[in-house]
């Protein structure tokens, strides 16, 4: 088997978010959790590597997705996309804009594209700036995300500072004009190239007119539609057949690490229905999580449950001053790790996890290598597939402000059933 079309992904709900899509589109897929051995040889012609790059420092960032890259392209992949959040999700310092610039010199150089627009989930880019339903981007709830506050709406200024140069744009006037008018304007821009996207047939335009850069970036609607291009043009791509929804015997348990505005109300609406249990980020660091493991275990194995750390704007402010925004963090990925880990040894074998950083603290506790990508549960998170120590584990893993706000009913109740 060799990788036609390889990806990166930032995070792993990103990447979960970018299979989902691709899936539902006809794809084949193979989902990598972390870097794969050196020797692990590819399974479809669209492998997606999911790393845990948004929030460290970003020389960090750029080496773990420059190994990425060398294993997509020694698997035989010629196209790469990198994708992050439809949030633009980084700092002044990065890390979207200097692994973009790493991945594109060592592909060569040429010029890249930056399109994180998902208008199907309400992110949309108009004249370089970010939309998140009707908000801008810093009007929006993202301007208190406690990691990478959004307080500027302009994509072209959030880029320059972390590549150094001013990007250019393909704007909406141009994209209506067709494929080949923006085939045609890039000779005349910079290497790193923001696009505009209101609706899908603007990300269909642009994919149709970008499949010959070596590297394009984005959110997951860019890449699927990039995906489907790319087939089009001969690449085989297609899947035979779809991994279908199945039952996963065993127990159920929501874990939730995001502080989102959606998760909020999705965490608020399941805990009037199942029990559930509140983390403090100032206990877990003077405690530990001993107990939140006795309640754990209190719990019947196969009853639903919640666990979570999700917690309103001020309160997370207040953990944060105490502990320091990395160290908050930290110990609350932590302490939802060892709580996966726990769940898993007492029969739990259905997760649904909010959150990028807890998803991969999640898998990472549960040893995930791989994932097979099932149906959708809503746009951009699909359920998915393991095998963790000769078990058959069922996983969604959702993006912070995705889903409705009875989505955990409708993870569950989605996968039980398929019994």
């Amino acid at each position: 088997m060799r990788i036609r079309f390889g990806c990166i992904a930032d995070d792993f709900t990103g990447a979960t978010d970018l299979a989902g899509l691709m899936v539902r589109a006809g794809l084949d897929v193979t989902l990598r959790v972390g870097l794969p051995e050196t020797a692990a040889p590819p399974q479809s012609p669209v492998e997606i590597v999911a790393l845990k790059s948004r929030m460290g420092p970003a020389e960090e960032a750029v080496a773990a997705s420059r190994r990425a890259l060398a294993w997509l392209r020694q698997g035989g992949a010629k196209r790469v996309y990198f994708k992050y959040c439809s949030t633009f999700d980084s700092t002044a310092q990065g890390n979207i804009g200097p692994v973009a610039a790493a991945l594109l010199a060592d592909l060569g150089g040429g010029q890249t594209v930056y399109c994180p627009a998902f208008p199907e989930n309400g992110r949309r880019v108009f004249m370089g700036h970010l939309f998140v339903g009707r908000l801008p981007l810093d009007e929006s709830p993202m301007k208190d995300h406690p990691l990478t506050p959004m307080r500027d709406s302009s994509l072209v200024r959030l880029l320059q500072p972390q590549i150094g140069a001013a990007p250019g744009l393909i704007d909406l006037p141009l994209i209506l004009q067709g494929a080949g008018a923006v085939r045609r304007a890039l000779p005349d821009l910079p290497a790193h190239i923001i696009a505009d996207a209101v609706g899908d047939q603007d990300i269909v335009t642009l994919a149709q007119a970008l499949t010959g850069l070596v590297l394009t970036t984005g959110g997951s609607a860019f890449g699927a539609a990039l995906g489907l291009a790319l087939a089009r043009e001969g690449l085989p791509l297609v899947r035979t057949s779809a991994t279908a929804l199945r039952p996963i015997p065993g127990g159920q348990i929501t874990l939730s690490g995001s502080c989102s505005a959606m998760t909020r109300q999705q965490v608020a609406h399941y805990a009037r229905l199942v029990p559930a249990l509140k983390l403090d980020p100032l206990v877990l660091a003077a405690e530990g999580p001993g107990a939140a493991l006795n309640w754990l275990k209190a719990q019947p194995a196969m009853a639903p449950k919640l666990i979570y750390a999700t917690a309103e704007p001020d309160e997370v402010a207040a953990a944060q001053s105490r502990l320091g925004v990395d160290g908050s963090g930290r110990v609350v990925e932590q302490a939802l790790a060892t709580l996966a880990r726990a769940a898993f040894d007492l029969g739990t074998r259905r997760f649904v996890v909010a959150g990028g950083e807890t998803s991969g603290a999640v898998v990472g506790a549960l040893g995930v290598a791989s994932l097979a990508v099932g149906p959708e549960i809503a746009p951009g998170v699909p359920w998915t597939f393991a095998r963790v120590e000769g078990q058959d584990v069922a996983l969604a893993l959702k993006s912070g402000n995705f889903g409705a706000e009875d989505f955990f009913t409708r993870a569950h109740a989605m996968i039980e059933g398929a019994a």
